[in-house]
């Protein structure tokens, strides 16, 4: 069996080969951004201020910019995990139908979030700019946040194209060509793939010639005495 995909030539999965394709490259990252974004907020993105008891967001104490950069960032890590596991489960799909809903499901969920990060930069850089008082703020977590946000929009639009692109061309493009299975062709006696080569029968351009044995004398014995031969005497 030839490969395809990221399956080797027995039929397993072959981790290299997948692990150097430009769509698991991508969702790696998009999956270590999140982790960089909800972990900055979570462990840093809270000060308590002087005037107030409870602890507020860094970001000019704006509890909803973080509680929204903490969802985005959780909710795109989970999905990056399921869609690793989907990645690798595709090319066992033989339905496609299945593998048709997989990457639109992919498709339709990169996009929305490359939208989200985009809401949530904006969100984040607009709130940092307006903190005045920064000299009680984790600055570097702050500005990290604002970066991966912005990094993990290119990384999400990168993931949309190339789902985009398995979607144009049929789920993996090298297994099954589309999503719609060609009909029989009901004049052919078998598969195109399993039709059977014509026979040419090898041509000579002599045979050899073979004597015509009724013509040869009937075989007649010949028994000679041999000199010096005594017959025994009984």
């Amino acid at each position: 069996m030839e490969e395809t995909g990221a399956t080797s030539a027995y039929g397993g999965l072959d981790i290299l080969k997948f692990v150097r394709q430009p769509q698991t490259i991508v969702r790696l990252l998009s999956w270590l951004f999140a982790i960089v974004v909800f972990g900055c907020i979570t462990t840093e993105g809270y000060i308590n201020p002087v005037h107030s008891a409870e602890p507020k967001c860094i970001f000019n104490q704006n509890d909803s910019a973080c509680h929204y950069a903490v969802g985005i960032g959780v909710i795109a890590f989970l999905a990056c995990v399921c869609f690793l596991l989907l990645d690798v489960y595709m090319p066992f799909m033989s339905n496609a139908q299945q593998r048709k809903y997989a990457v639109m499901a992919d498709l339709g969920f990169s996009g929305a979030w490359t939208f989200l990060w985009f809401v949530c930069f904006c969100l984040l850089a607009s709130q940092w700019g307006r903190t005045h008082d920064v000299s009680a703020v984790p600055q570097d977590a702050a500005r990290a946040t604002v970066a991966f946000s912005f990094f993990s929009i290119a990384t999400w639009g990168i993931l949309t194209y190339l789902a985009l692109g398995r979607f144009r061309r049929g789920g993996d493009g090298n297994t099954i060509p589309t999503y719609t299975e060609q009909p029989a062709d009901k004049h052919t006696p078998y598969p195109p793939t399993y039709a059977p080569t014509p026979y040419t029968p090898t041509t000579y351009s002599a045979y050899p010639s073979i004597p015509d044995l009724s013509q040869q004398p009937a075989f007649t014995p010949n028994l000679q005495p041999t000199p010096g031969y005594q017959p025994p005497n009984y």
